[in-house]
């Protein structure tokens, strides 16, 4: 079931679809849902996804959920919840690629597909009514495509606002569609409490509670001013016109991502801050990566560190060039890690994020001074994409960062160095190699001929 509010009053709201275009689709319990079209044997069981001691629960199946296990929720504290429950470590290459299936289904039914998570997306079928019916026949084609495509199910919001389709969406979980008509908008959102309303938090709720304000009905029927003496000028209006329905944000299709970044808890924590900088060095990677499959550069790096006492340090800085290579980006977080005041305690999670994004192709790429004199970024760019090659061939455990090696002679498996992604490109050759930086490749196979790939 949806963890959101959910109306209070009658469910049938009606079934005329005039003026109602907006769908809102939305997996359910995408990431266990994923795991059980992989082990059917598991369907009907409680079963969590994430870390087996330690990390949060990343999703949780609706049979975990009745014993109060739900997302976000420290893993330690759903084990108790639920001990029977089946742990199921994360897949996120497996999510990806059936969020990616997934997309393409909505992208069948209109060009009007707005993204806004691995799971979850908008359309606005208005155009694609006269080739495939009204929305709510729309609706059912998509969930039997997806159900039919990966084994799984998605729940769909209708209605005339995204606002609305989103919370409509949320009250057909699971596996379900509804439809809430344009005149009967105002009259379900009144059933709502106004925690439902977007951008409505815990302070938020508690701001409004003090002027008398629990739910939708009463802001709707507040005078506006009042409302803006509660939460300010802007909120206020905003909540007001969002109580009556209005809500003119279009779909919008190519979404721009805003932040890319990975994050990791520990198993155990950890007081060696040079294991801490190890696992940096991986995430600003994985970052660096991303970043060149969506063909984008990053302005700011961050750092997220989160010590055994649960308390989170954030830094930032700004780049003087925006970059896509991962050496910059983990450059840029140690020397963040190496300003954190830990207070002496083990950090149990870290994390790197690359903010302030823009297209790769219209980015200003001038080299800063100590870029001229020491290194060559294109080069340091070109053997890191060499990277994304092997890794699209051969997973991306197949080649890794590591330490800088000691000297010792060389053989047919080397290390990568990851303090110094630099690698030189011979233009006679076009082959990557120099004295500071090799490539580790980890049992990357094809088929059963035991043939390794190397660069």
């Amino acid at each position: 079931m949806s963890r959101g509010p959910r109306p209070t009053g009658r469910r049938d709201w009606g079934d005329d679809e005039d003026g109602v275009s907006i769908l809102h689709v939305d997996m359910d319990a995408f990431f266990a849902s994923v795991e059980l079209a992989r082990r059917p044997h598991l369907r009907g069981k409680p079963v969590i996804v994430g870390g087996e001691q330690r990390g949060v629960v990343l999703a949780a199946t609706y049979e975990a959920r009745a014993y109060g296990v739900h997302s976000a929720m420290p893993m330690a504290m759903a084990r108790r919840m639920c001990p029977q429950a089946v742990i199921v470590p994360p897949d996120h290459a497996a999510y990806s690629a059936v969020s990616e299936g997934a997309m393409r289904v909505l992208r069948d039914v209109t060009t009007l597909v707005e993204q806004v998570s691995v799971d979850e997306a908008f359309l606005d079928v208005a155009g694609a009514r006269r080739r495939l019916g009204p929305p709510s026949r729309i609706a059912e084609q998509i969930r039997r495509d997806v159900r039919a495509e990966f084994g799984i199910t998605c729940s769909v919001g209708i209605a005339s606002t995204k606002f609305v389709a989103k919370l409509a969406s949320g009250h057909a979980k699971p596996d379900g569609v509804l439809l809430v008509p344009r005149a009967a908008t105002v009259e379900y959102l009144r059933t709502l409490p106004v925690g439902a309303l977007w951008g409505v938090g815990e302070a938020t709720e508690a701001a409004l509670a003090r002027w008398g304000v629990r739910t939708v009905a009463e802001l709707a029927d507040s005078d506006v001013r009042t409302i803006q003496r509660a939460v300010g000028k802007v909120a206020g209006a905003h909540l007001f016109d969002l109580a009556w329905g209005r809500d003119p944000r279009p779909v919008q299709p190519g979404r721009e991502e805003k932040s890319i970044g990975a994050e990791h808890t520990f198993d155990v924590d950890l007081h060696d801050l040079g294991q801490v900088e190890a696992k940096v060095l991986d995430l600003a990677d994985r970052c660096a990566g991303r970043l060149r499959s969506h063909r984008l550069v990053a302005r700011t790096v961050s750092l997220k560190v989160r010590t055994s006492d649960f308390r989170t340090l954030t830094r930032s800085r700004t780049l003087a060039t925006p970059t896509d290579v991962g050496r910059e980006v983990y450059l840029a977080a140690r020397a963040l890690l190496a300003g954190v005041d830990l207070g002496g305690l083990p950090v149990r999670l870290v994390g790197v994020r690359t903010e302030g994004l823009s297209p790769a192709a219209t980015a200003v790429q001038q080299p800063t001074l100590e870029e001229a004199v020491a290194e060559n970024t294109t080069a340091r760019r070109d053997a890191e994409r060499a990277m994304d090659l092997v890794r699209g061939r051969f997973g991306r455990s197949a080649i890794a960062a590591g330490s800088i090696p000691p000297p010792r002679a060389r053989d047919s498996t080397t290390d990568f160095v990851p303090g110094d992604l630099s690698l030189s490109k011979d233009v006679s050759t076009g082959e990557y190699g120099g004295s500071n930086a090799s490539v580790r490749v980890r049992a990357a196979r094809t088929g059963t001929d035991g043939a390794t790939a190397h660069i």
